[in-house]
């Protein structure tokens, strides 16, 4: 019986965690923003009842916020990152914070890197987005670029978060 309720208990953990839920990933290359550009990483989005989660790690930052956020087309062909167009803005909101209204699709709380250069990301993206509907509102297929500074949540349309440094599309996982 014992057994039976430990594996009851780590099967509820696991499905509060994400589990048989749609989920998608980036991973992060460097631009040619800066060089040498060191920054890399990976993250998974994972839908969850009321929006979406971000969560996972970027390294290679100098230490403090960086801007993050989706943008509207997933290509990272150009060397500077701006083939991923801008923000993605499925509902046409003004730029802001995810935290309140209004904001676009694509905005993301900022990422923090510590003096390592690591950023632990895990935090929301807009609840009005989705992963894997195949409606305006769908995060794959999109881009994912980490900027060179804060966004500071006013300033329109994007945030004045500067340089991309990295850039990845965003893929459907297995």
């Amino acid at each position: 019986a014992g057994a039976a309720v430990l594996a009851c208990a780590a099967l509820s953990a696991c499905g509060s965690m994400g589990m048989g839920r749609p989920t998608a990933t980036a991973n992060l290359a460097p631009t040619a923003a800066i060089n040498p550009n060191p920054t890399t990483g990976k993250v998974t989005f994972t839908a969850l009842d009321h929006g979406v989660r971000v969560a996972g790690e970027v390294r290679g930052l100098t230490a403090g916020e960086h801007g993050f956020h989706i943008h509207e087309k997933g290509d990272c062909s150009a060397p500077d990152g701006t083939s991923a167009g801008g923000h993605f803005n499925p509902g046409k909101q003004d730029h802001g914070s995810v935290a309140s209204d209004p904001h676009h699709g694509g905005d993301m709380p900022n990422i923090k890197a510590d003096d390592q250069g690591v950023a632990t990301v895990d935090g929301p993206v807009s609840s009005n987005v989705n992963i894997g509907k195949g409606d305006d509102f769908d995060i794959i297929g999109r881009g994912l670029i980490v900027h060179a500074d804060p966004d500071d949540y006013t300033s329109q349309p994007t945030g004045n978060a500067g340089a991309r440094l990295a850039c990845a599309v965003i893929q459907k996982a297995p």
